[in-house]
C-alpha cells in the first residue's frame, strides 16, 4: 500500500522552492538514467514561477525531459491568462530550454473541439508521468477540476487523457488532464503557499466528498505518492 500523504512545512516560500526544485531535478535525472527519458507535468498560476526559475537552472539532461501542463485556459499562448506562456517565460529557460515541451492548447476554437488533438499530441509522452506538480484553489479545485463545473464527474471518472471543462466561477473554457491521467504518475507534489491554503488543505482532509473539493481525489487515494509542500 502507498504511504500516507506526506506534509512538509517551510518557514519561507524560498526555502520550499529550493528543496522542491532539488527533489524534482533529482527525480527527473533518475528517470532519464533508468529509462532514457523523463516526464514532468506542471501547473500554472503565480505560485510556481520562482520554482520554475530555480528548476530551469538545474544541471540535468533536459533534452531527455518532456514537459506538459496539468491544465490550460483555452486562450492564445501569448495571452496573459495562458499557462503555456508562463512555462515558456519561467521554466523553458537557461538549461531547461532544451526540454521537450508540449502545450495543451491548439488551433481549435474550443477545448471540446480540440481535446482529441491534445490527447494525440501527448500520446507518446513518457508515462507514467515521473513528476506532477499541482496547485490548489481556495475552493478546493486542482487542475481544472472545479466543484462548479458540469464536467467534473467526467474529469474524475473518464479513462481519457484530457477533458474540456467550463467552470462557472472562473473565466475561460479550459482543458485539463483527467484524474486517471494525473494518478498515472510516480510522484505528485502539491505546492501550497499561505495560511488560507493551509486552511483549505485541512478542510479537504476532513472527508472524501470529491464533488465539494476535487483536490480530495488526489489526497484520498493511495495509488500514487503525494507530498504536500507548504510555506507561510
Amino acid at each position: 500500500m502507498i504511504k500516507e500523504t506526506v506534509f512538509k512545512s517551510f518557514d519561507t516560500p524560498a526555502a520550499l522552492e529550493q528543496q522542491l526544485a532539488n527533489k524534482i531535478a533529482s527525480q527527473l535525472q533518475e528517470a532519464v538514467d533508468a529509462r532514457g527519458k523523463a516526464s514532468l507535468v506542471v501547473s500554472g498560476g503565480s505560485t510556481p514561477l520562482k520554482l520554475f526559475e530555480l528548476l530551469s537552472m538545474k544541471s540535468i539532461d533536459w533534452s531527455d525531459v518532456y514537459i506538459t501542463l496539468a491544465d490550460e485556459r483555452w486562450v492564445d499562448v501569448e495571452d496573459s491568462a495562458s499557462n503555456e506562456r508562463l512555462v515558456r517565460e519561467h521554466l523553458l529557460q537557461n538549461r531547461a530550454a532544451n526540454a521537450k515541451f508540449r502545450g495543451l492548447k491548439n488551433m481549435f476554437s474550443t477545448a471540446e473541439a480540440g481535446a482529441d488533438m491534445t490527447a494525440e499530441l501527448l500520446s507518446n509522452f513518457p508515462r507514467p508521468f515521473d513528476v506532477v506538480v499541482l496547485g490548489m484553489g481556495n475552493d478546493g479545485h486542482t487542475c481544472s477540476w472545479f466543484p462548479c463545473s458540469a464536467e467534473l464527474n467526467d474529469a474524475l471518472t473518464t479513462q481519457a487523457l484530457c477533458v474540456a471543462t467550463n467552470p462557472t466561477t472562473a473565466p475561460h473554457g479550459r482543458i485539463t488532464l483527467s484524474k486517471n491521467a494525473i494518478l498515472n504518475s510516480r510522484q505528485i507534489y502539491l505546492h501550497l503557499v499561505g495560511e488560507q491554503k493551509l486552511s483549505v488543505y485541512r478542510q479537504a482532509l476532513e472527508n472524501d466528498d470529491v464533488n465539494a473539493m476535487p483536490i480530495r481525489a488526489v489526497l484520498a487515494q493511495r495509488k500514487t505518492p503525494v507530498d504536500v509542500f507548504w510555506s507561510a
